[in-house]
């Protein structure tokens, strides 16, 4: 009989991969909105750089 191996998942990783590519980079500008709350940026800045990146990674969409 062969030996079973349980492979340990990391409960992040697959909280992750359930998410769609769209969903993940919204969770990651929340964490990221929360992250630099506290810093001299404005929320004008931080939509900016949203913005910027969401064009980037899909394209002008609104």
């Amino acid at each position: 009989m062969g030996t079973a191996t349980a492979k340990k998942i990391n409960p992040d990783d697959f909280i992750l991969s359930a998410l769609s590519p769209e969903d993940r980079l919204n969770a990651a500008f929340k964490i990221a909105g929360e992250a630099f709350k506290k810093t001299k940026l404005t929320m004008r800045d931080i939509d900016n750089a949203v913005k910027t990146v969401r064009r980037k990674a899909y394209g002008k969409k609104k």
